[in-house]
């Protein structure tokens, strides 16, 4: 069984609590969320993970929507759910899949031959076409040096961009004002067999990027996106003379693939009044998404499981949703949002959103549902939803922080319809600061180099067994020694801190009953925040898209 820890101990311990921050969230009755949370336990949740394990393994090590392992997975909560007196319905809809299906190669030929490497120097943009191509640079129309705003560049978003440009180069774009997808389509009308990507240079805009084109991009042509740096780099040879240029790309896209959303209520509670909590239950192609996002689905079915063993009668209906084709851009939650009519969109007082929770070098983050710290709110009601996990955390003696909405998970297409969401998060890809260690234990370094919160975001090793897909035996070793065996689940070093498991979903399930006992709204609007819908505008799920 996982290691249990003294933080979350002491958090179950809590008889009763009534938060001062309960008035601003507009739950007018506190309500003593003791029980719920003393049930809803790690253990029972790394079990359900075990179980999407072995869904993985029995399916090519994936569980991402359209395969034979997302439907398992769709199969198994619908199976417990059911069981468990919930009113179940799947949700069926089409979606364009992206695979790649072997390692690209982006290189400078000449002069000065240079390798890059793949997901570190730069990355394939998703719905890139395939290619092998080599053939001279053509820079399109830079800001060099950058200006001093984002987004000044324009490099490839107008067909004139590339009136001077020779049939049968590979296109040098610059980030900036345009989606990614118009850049490339520019390029390949032009007649260019490749284009490269690089970010625009300012500050928070100068690493490798990880693009999407989007699912409705089809052109042949091989897109990788890349930083600033080499960018630059290669603009400047550029100046001087002829840059050879070799990129291969190797994807599958297959078009209208059948996937499915499921959704879980309770059969009680206002039809008026839904508090609606959500988590992504696919995995990226490339492995079993044990933390990304069995950890949130996992947490999310056990809550749900534990709501009805307790014969909890909430005063507003529960709905819980795990959404299909989130790693593909967000597509089943999008899908569900359009699909309401405006009645039924009134009717969702609030959604709720665990997208990751249990990251092994994890930190407590609660989405700034005000805009107090990013500059970037929710529809009104965000900032009591971001009020509601503070004070929770606060009252068992634990830290947290903000994060920002950045429009990487499903809460996007809710915040951009004028419903007030919120949710948790312990990290993905970014480094752990110094002062992030010091405050939630874990590593800010490893043998020199920066940590992750999680260093197997996106990969094969996000499993219950990293160390055997291929991870950092040393890191994970140091990682579970840092949090006192925290990683462990059966005696091997897992994916998921249990740890971070054990505190996240005590605070999701406080939140979830507070809100499904309380009295009074929450207070949404009717339209959606122009600053969140500008903001999540850059991003698909994982991916920037401009």
């Amino acid at each position: 069984m996982p290691r249990t820890s003294r933080a979350a101990l002491a958090a179950a311990a809590v008889t009763s609590v009534v938060l001062a921050g309960v008035a601003t969230a507009n739950a007018a009755v506190p309500a003593d969320t003791s029980e719920l949370r003393e049930a809803v336990a790690a253990g029972a949740i790394m079990d359900h993970l075990a179980e999407l394990q072995k869904i993985a393994d029995n399916n090519g090590g994936t569980r991402a929507s359209g395969t034979p392992g997302y439907d398992a997975s769709v199969d198994y909560l619908r199976a417990l759910l059911e069981a468990a007196g919930y009113d179940v319905t799947v949700q069926n809809f089409t979606f364009n899949s992206f695979e790649e299906l072997s390692d690209p190669v982006f290189e400078r030929v000449s002069p000065d031959p240079v390798t890059y490497t793949a997901n570190e120097d730069f990355f394939t943009a998703e719905y890139s076409g395939s290619g092998d191509v080599q053939a001279p640079v053509q820079a399109v129309d830079l800001v060099l040096p950058p200006g001093a705003d984002a987004n000044t560049s324009t490099s490839g978003c107008e067909a004139e961009d590339f009136i001077d440009f020779v049939d049968g180069n590979i296109a040098l774009v610059q980030r900036g004002s345009c989606d990614f997808a118009v850049k490339a389509a520019n390029a390949y009308d032009a007649g260019a067999v490749g284009v490269i990507i690089f970010n625009e240079g300012q500050d928070g805009r100068t690493e490798p990027l990880s693009a999407t084109l989007g699912d409705a991009f089809s052109d042949p042509i091989p897109v990788v996106g890349t930083s600033f740096e080499i960018g630059n780099e290669l603009a400047s040879l550029v100046e001087q003379g002829e840059v050879i240029v070799h990129i291969k790309t190797d994807t599958l896209i297959q078009l209208d693939v059948p996937t499915q959303n499921l959704i879980a209520e309770t059969p009680t509670g206002r039809d008026d009044r839904v508090i609606m909590a959500g988590a992504h239950l696919d995995s990226v192609s490339a492995g079993p998404g044990i933390n990304d996002n069995g950890s949130g689905s996992a947490a999310l079915l056990e809550i749900a499981l534990q709501i009805a063993e307790l014969d909890i009668e909430p005063r507003n209906t529960i709905r819980f949703a795990w959404w299909g084709a989130e790693e593909a851009g967000l597509i089943g939650s999008q899908y569900y949002v359009d699909s309401l009519s405006k009645s039924d969109a009134k009717d969702i007082e609030l959604y709720l959103n665990f997208d990751m929770i249990g990251s092994p070098n994890y930190v407590r983050f609660v989405y700034d549902g005000d805009g107090s710290a990013f500059g970037i709110k929710g529809p009104t009601g965000s900032g009591s939803i971001e009020g509601v996990f503070e004070d929770y955390f606060a009252s068992v003696g634990l830290e947290s922080e903000p994060t920002e909405f950045s429009g990487r998970s499903d809460y996007d297409a809710f915040i951009t319809a004028g419903i007030p969401a919120g949710g948790l998060f312990t990290g993905a890809e970014g480094a752990k600061t110094d002062e992030q260690a010091a405050i939630y234990g874990g590593l800010a370094t490893y043998e020199g180099e920066p940590v992750s919160y999680d260093p197997c975001y996106h990969e094969a090793c996000d499993s219950l067994d990293p160390i055997g897909d291929g991870a950092d035996a040393g890191l994970y070793e140091a990682l579970n020694d840092a949090y006192d065996g925290a990683l462990e689940y059966n005696g091997t070093i897992s994916n998921v801190n249990t740890q971070a498991l054990e505190e996240m979903s005590d605070a999701a399930a406080h939140a979830i009953l507070l809100y499904a006992m309380s009295t009074s709204s929450v207070s949404g609007t009717g339209k959606a925040s122009d600053r969140a819908a500008m903001a999540a505008g850059d991003r698909i799920g994982a991916h920037f898209r401009r």
